[in-house]
């Protein structure tokens, strides 16, 4: 598969399309004022998604955390109490009753075994009743868009009108095991019942015993990190190096533009403990290429593509959403910032296709939703990689993948770049597993209000090769 799509897609490289397309755009981007991303609120002309004796379902108000380097601030937290404080920040913000919700579901990538349930946790701690259910959901860096999509199936399944859902992801102290013969041994020094016993499993400990087990994010069935994968993603569809730094200076450079503008209003300040207040995320930071082109390869040394700068960093943070049903949330007397309409996920194969979810969720949602490629005025998509990325528009962009993998007669086509990701994204803002999918949706929101827009569409790759796209509808200003 891989050496298919380095033979045949190359393709996609020596016609004027991607490499051309975001040489130009870079520099048309870093040249002009960023005023003229948001042009003046435009009325609405494109029909609604609304359907006869469907549930309108809408997004009330997104919140997050500052997203931060793991290892700084928060770092003497632990996830639950990154997630009661987004809890928190949209009970504030909302003017929420702490009584009001029917149900509340979280998403997480790496458990702290002491909250596995960490929802319920950071409920009871954000002070909701304890009468109000909550469950978490796993499902890699697409934990949170489940918890949502979750919760928009309880409303339309009529089971809930209020529900939170959100995700959390902490970085800074994940479990660390003891090897298996130590966990074996252990185990049986509890069971054991004199002393002869306890001494003789003392004494058949050895060195190896000692060695840890540390959490990788790697594939369990091709043992291969994901950044490895993103490597020979990258090489199998001709992303050079420089096009993966120019488009990571993009989104660090459209990031800051974006924080010093005021523009990321999910961010809600927060005391941590001990510490000062944390009011931004603190991973924005815009270089050069120069700069750039000094780091060696993170993955397949040494003469790989992907990097420390090119790459999401790992990153702690927590997101939560009120999603509710129309007619509820206007009888509370709330003015909805979205609509909630379709959306999919999708799965392929995690060895050579494992960050293609967005090119297969895509055309997917647009075809459930009735909508083409230029009805969507709001593009995000999770950055994982600036290979991924890149990879991902070469492969909507090429007629033989979607030919070959997609089963259509031509390409999908491509996102404008001037629609796309134009607040920063992964790259830049941070990608707390558990936590990108309500920050994807909530700024997809935000920017449609803002640019006047209708339509959005997000889109994320996720561990395992599965992947998720939903399109998100302007509520009427």
């Amino acid at each position: 598969m891989a050496s298919m799509l380095l033979n045949t897609v190359r393709s996609c490289s020596t016609s004027p399309s991607w490499a051309m397309r975001i040489g130009k755009l870079t520099t048309f981007l870093f040249s002009i004022s960023y005023c003229c991303y948001f042009p003046s609120v435009q009325t609405k002309s494109k029909k609604t998604l609304a359907r006869p004796g469907v549930k309108n379902i809408v997004l009330v108000e997104g919140v997050r955390t500052p997203f931060l380097l793991s290892g700084t601030t928060y770092a003497d937290l632990m996830p639950h109490d990154l997630a009661r404080a987004a809890l928190q920040g949209l009970l504030h913000r909302t003017g929420l009753p702490k009584d009001a919700v029917d149900y509340i579901i979280y998403g997480t990538v790496i458990q702290e075994v002491k909250t596995s349930n960490v929802a319920r946790e950071a409920a009871l701690g954000a002070g909701f009743s304890d009468k109000i259910p909550a469950h978490t959901v796993t499902m890699a860096c697409i934990s949170s868009n489940q918890a949502m999509t979750s919760a928009v199936g309880l409303i339309a399944a009529g089971q809930c009108d209020a529900v939170v859902a959100g995700g959390v992801e902490f970085m800074s102290d994940v479990p660390i095991r003891h090897s298996r013969k130590m966990r074996k041994t252990m185990l049986s020094l509890n069971k054991a019942k004199t002393l002869g016993q306890r001494l003789s499993l003392i004494g058949s400990i050895r060195l190896a015993h000692l060695s840890p087990e540390l959490p990788a994010v790697a594939e369990f069935s091709t043992a291969e990190t994901m950044g490895h994968s993103a490597d020979r993603l990258a090489a199998a569809f001709g992303v050079s190096r420089v096009e993966q730094d120019e488009f990571a200076l993009r989104s660090h450079t459209l990031a800051k533009k974006a924080q010093d503008a005021g523009l990321l209003q999910d961010v809600i300040s927060f005391k941590v403990p001990g510490r000062d207040i944390v009011s931004k995320d603190n991973g924005i930071r815009p270089s050069s290429m120069e700069q750039m082109g000094k780091l060696k390869a993170a993955f397949v040394k040494p003469h790989g593509t992907v990097t420390a700068a090119n790459s999401s960093f790992l990153t702690d943070g927590a997101s939560a959403v009120l999603v509710m049903s129309e007619e509820k949330a206007l009888a509370m007397g709330y003015k909805p910032k979205a609509y909630l309409r379709d959306f999919v996920y999708v799965s392929q194969d995690p060895k050579d296709q494992l960050l293609l979810g967005p090119t297969y969720g895509t055309p997917k949602v647009l075809e459930r939703a009735g909508l083409s490629m230029s009805d969507i005025d709001v593009f995000e998509f999770h950055e994982a990689f600036a290979g991924q990325i890149m990879a991902n528009l070469k492969a909507m962009d090429s007629d033989w993948f979607g030919q070959t993998y997609l089963g259509r007669k031509s390409k999908v086509g491509t996102p404008p770049m001037e629609k796309f990701n134009l607040w920063g994204g992964s790259l830049s803002l941070g990608h707390p597993f558990g936590a990108t999918g309500c920050r994807l949706v909530t700024t997809v929101a935000h920017r449609l209000q803002k640019e006047g827009g209708q339509y959005g569409l997000v889109a994320a790759c996720a561990a395992g090769g599965q992947g998720h796209a939903m399109v998100i509808e302007a509520y009427p200003q």
